[in-house]
């Protein structure tokens, strides 16, 4: 029975919780064994939440057995990146600076999930304060790819995707500020979903870079995405970047396109974002995409946005600028690690450099330079000040390209998983994992990666979707039905296909 419940899907799950046929203490307990079993080589959690899981389960059990009116997710288990803050249970955002620390509040997309009686499986592990393709970057050991153990599992939420690709959840959390959710999904075979800027609230999401966070599902199918962005997304008034509409009808946006009708839809594919540069297995598997969504009724056309070129580099000038100014509050005064000087006055400016640099990494700390130096005095101008007019021109190739086509496309990320330490000491190398993903971030419009198949070093392979601002219905349309039509073709999900992992019981369930 646990190997069949950690395989079904949150859909599946949630139409057998209302139908009677199994509890949500069944499932949940399913998932903790297999986190117990398996989490050894993976390395996907920082904390695992059994005993308030299980407890949580126990009460929707007992609710639908009274008659109560529940959330259709309600009992099926998931699973929380840690850069998000949950009452109760610690949040590091991967960083020692915040090793230990348990926050007094639920951020409100935690709420949402609380509310709906969604058993919390735990915490995922992280590249530390989300700064990284790889999540070796984490504080905490690396999270390891459930297709190949020796190689990532994308960043900065490789513990998500690879909790989601390991069966050890259904469904999870991640956040993306430049393709933290879409390109562990397109390395880990799994489905990534960025949503439109302001569709989910940022409030209690522990920020890198405020106008370029955003929150979102990672999950093995279309539809559980679905459910779960309709879940968490809405207007909230704590978070003044909330767009003030309702979320759309994104489950009967994906219903529809996995009947396999795609007539009358304009799919654009993006020139700046394939060609050179990209693996060819990686190329191979987007152009047999396009094949298929031609097949299904689809028109496709080549877009340029020639702008695109420059959205890597103005990425990392805005990006690291806001992180400079939003971890500046690690001062170790108020909240988390506080180190004092060892010889010397302890002063308050000998404190906080003392506590900063025993507390962050070196990736953080360089992105902190490099955005420090960015805003200062004599620079702001040539450097943020122009990647911002930067951002503005890459806003309006996307206007431009959806006034042709209704959604734009191409390969989520140039490679597939690399192999631990293969770009640690090249960050540029490592920054351009980012190439495809971080336009959507810059424009706030919404992004998918949806599985497309093995490269030819078995890898996975992702396919982006992307839609215009407040019409992620679209790509749900378009995502579910590549995935129908590819998922046909393969004769069954591409998750199917993963090599088993070692069994490794763990000692206990809390670390």
């Amino acid at each position: 029975m646990t190997d069949d419940l950690t395989r079904r899907s949150a859909a599946d799950l949630a139409a057998r919780l209302d139908a009677g046929d199994v509890s949500s203490v069944d499932v949940t307990q399913a998932h903790l064994d297999r986190i117990a079993a398996v989490d050894g080589a993976v390395n996907a959690f920082l904390h695992v939440n059994a005993d308030d899981a299980l407890a949580t389960a126990r009460d929707v059990d007992a609710r639908r057995a009274a008659g109560e009116e529940l959330h259709p997710l309600a009992g099926v288990p998931i699973a929380v990146k840690d850069v998000v803050v949950t009452r109760g249970m610690p949040t590091t955002a991967g960083s020692r600076i915040l090793e230990g620390w348990v926050p007094p509040y639920d951020a409100t997309l935690v709420e949402r999930i609380r509310a709906a009686r969604l058993p919390i499986l735990g915490k995922t592990n992280m590249d530390e304060f989300a700064m990284g393709s790889s999540t070796e970057h984490s504080a905490f050991g690396n999270t390891r790819n459930p297709w190949d153990l020796d190689r990532i599992p994308g960043g900065s939420g490789g513990g998500s995707a690879a909790a989601v690709a390991a069966f050890e959840a259904p469904l999870a959390i991640g956040t993306d500020t430049g393709g933290s959710i879409r390109q562990p999904g397109a390395v880990t075979g799994t489905v990534g979903v960025k949503p439109t800027y302001g569709g989910v609230s940022r409030y209690g999401l522990i920020a890198m870079a405020s106008s370029l966070d955003q929150a979102g599902p990672v999950t093995r199918t279309v539809l559980d995405s679905a459910l779960l962005h309709e879940l968490v997304g809405g207007h909230d008034p704590r978070d003044s970047t909330s767009i003030r509409e309702k979320v759309p009808a994104l489950v009967e946006a994906a219903r529809r396109g996995a009947t396999g009708d795609l007539q009358g839809v304009r799919v654009g594919v993006v020139k700046e974002l394939s060609g050179e540069g990209y693996q060819a297995g990686v190329s191979a598997r987007f152009a047999e995409s396009l094949d298929v969504l031609q097949g299904l009724g689809a028109e496709v056309v080549e877009v340029s946005c020639p702008h695109f070129d420059y959205a890597l580099g103005a990425y990392y000038l805005i990006m690291p600028s806001e992180a400079s100014s939003n971890l500046a509050k690690f001062d170790g005064m108020r909240f988390g690690l506080r180190v004092e000087p060892e010889d010397g006055p302890v002063t308050a400016e000998r404190v906080m450099a003392a506590t900063r640099g025993a507390g962050f990494g070196d990736e953080v700390k360089r992105r902190i330079i490099l955005g420090t130096y960015a805003l200062s005095a004599g620079y702001y101008d040539a450097y943020y000040g122009s990647a911002q007019k930067v951002r503005t021109l890459i806003q309006r190739d996307f206007a431009a390209a959806f006034e042709q086509v209704d959604v734009l496309v191409s390969p989520t990320a140039p490679t597939t998983a690399f192999r631990f330490g293969e770009k640690l000491d090249d960050p540029l190398a490592m920054y351009l994992n980012d190439v495809a993903t971080i336009p959507a971030n810059l424009a706030g419009v919404p992004g998918m990666s949806v599985p497309a198949g093995l490269s030819d070093d078995g890898l996975p392979v992702g396919f982006q979707v992307l839609a215009p601002a407040k019409a992620d219905d679209r790509m749900y349309r378009v995502g579910a039905a590549l995935e129908t039509a590819l998922e046909t073709r393969w004769g069954g999900p591409l998750l199917d296909r993963a090599p088993a992992l070692p069994t490794t019981e763990l000692e206990g369930m809390s670390r």
